[in-house]
């Protein structure tokens, strides 16, 4: 009986560390292979995000009010800033140019010639962001960020820290601001025991069963839980977040609005393409974003939980999901067709910008040009059929650190 069971013992042993090491594997992978497309070409990260930017912007009085509040109460010398989830391009920049901007303003800011407030800004991101973009495009910011009113900026200095922020970044105490746009809602990993169960589709939608939902759930609650446990670590006792995901008003786990939409569509394109032949369907049903869209209440419940930080604020914000400036309806005066048809590749190479790697990584590079051509095809579709301006949700907190 004892050498039964120490056989079971080490066979249980062994089956924990296996799914380890798989487990592992699946986060490691999502590391590498979860960046936006590098560059600034046509498909990059930086020439498509303008729905991050106007995220930025429709946010910006919820950061701003943060950052005078830091100024206010905690009257740092060297102030410590960390964009979480940086990614490259002008929307980076945005974020220190508003920064900067405000402290500027600020009738808080440390006006002592001899010892004028400095700010450290830290940009943090996975190992495969486009750092090097990022480092290039600074040469810009002090044209971009003259502060309003001829005041100056403080000294400020900017460094790049790659690595993942569901980890410990920084050492105990040392962050004064912490800021994430659009990134939290980005999952550590694929859901565990997610396998093929979710058929047909790359994420949570119409015919998706209600425990793939679940298990999208749990992974958030646990990567979000975390995240907030790393960050009350690092920020010090009053210092701010301000963490905008894009999420949902309905407490209806299927239904994000127009986000979901988009991954519906982008399914149905990569079922097309098992149709023709071309994708195996074993390969797409094991292909799923790592990506959860919360709810205002899922978030109030986690930070709650967390224990150690206040809400000050909290707002959700119905955004035009156009990926241009232009309204759907007409664009230079051109026919709505003609419109929702320059909508249509606009947000494809959106969409494409962000999830090209991941697609990459797991059906080839072979089929992304036909693959994209098709959600772009099935967006005009749909954006000619509906009444209603498409719409992303997305919700901003503001959080302060219990002393």
């Amino acid at each position: 009986m004892y050498d039964v069971c120490m056989n079971r013992d080490e066979n249980d042993r062994n089956k924990s560390e296996t799914i380890a090491s798989y487990i592992s594997f699946e986060v490691m992978k999502i590391e590498r292979d979860l960046h936006m497309v590098k560059g600034d070409g046509e498909f990059s990260y930086a020439k498509n995000s303008m729905i991050q930017r106007r995220a930025v912007l429709t946010t910006r009085p919820i950061l701003e009010k943060a950052v005078r509040e830091v100024c206010r109460d905690l009257h740092p010398q060297s102030m410590v800033i960390a964009d979480l989830g940086c990614s490259s391009g002008k929307n980076t920049l945005l974020f220190i140019s508003e920064v900067l901007n405000t402290i500027c303003e600020s009738p808080s800011r440390t006006l002592n010639e001899e010892s004028p407030m400095e700010v450290q800004f830290f940009l943090n991101d996975l190992p495969g962001n486009d750092f090097n973009h990022v480092f290039q495009s600074l040469e810009q910011l002090e044209q971009e960020c003259a502060c309003r009113g001829g005041l100056q900026p403080p000294p400020y200095y900017v460094a790049g820290l790659p690595g993942s922020f569901y980890t410990r970044l920084f050492p105990c105490n040392s962050v004064h601001l912490f800021h994430s746009s659009i990134s939290v809602m980005w999952l550590s990993q694929v859901p565990e025991h997610l396998g093929c169960l979710n058929e047909g589709n790359v994420h949570i939608g119409a015919s998706t069963h209600p425990a793939v939902a679940r298990l999208y759930q749990d992974q958030f609650e646990k990567d979000f839980s975390r995240f907030l446990q790393m960050r009350c670590r690092e920020i010090v006792p009053g210092g701010r977040m301000v963490l905008t995901v894009v999420g949902r008003k309905r407490e209806e786990v299927f239904d994000a609005g127009g986000t979901t939409k988009i991954y519906e569509l982008l399914s149905q394109g990569l079922r097309t393409l098992v149709s023709e032949g071309r994708v195996e369907k074993e390969k797409l049903d094991s292909f799923n974003i790592p990506m959860y869209w919360p709810s205002t209440e899922e978030l109030k419940q986690l930070v709650q939980q967390n224990g150690l930080l206040h809400i000050t604020d909290i707002h959700l914000f119905e955004m035009d999901g156009s990926p241009t400036d232009e309204s759907p309806e007409s664009a230079d005066g051109a026919p709505k067709g003609i419109a929702a048809l320059a909508a249509g590749e606009r947000m494809s190479a959106t969409l494409r910008a962000g999830t090209e790697p991941l697609i990459v990584s797991h059906f080839g590079e072979s089929l992304l040009d036909d693959l994209f051509a098709l959600f772009a095809r099935y967006f005009t579709s749909y954006i000619e059929s509906e009444d209603e301006k498409s719409s992303i949700v997305v919700i901003t907190m503001s959080l302060e650190a219990k002393h």
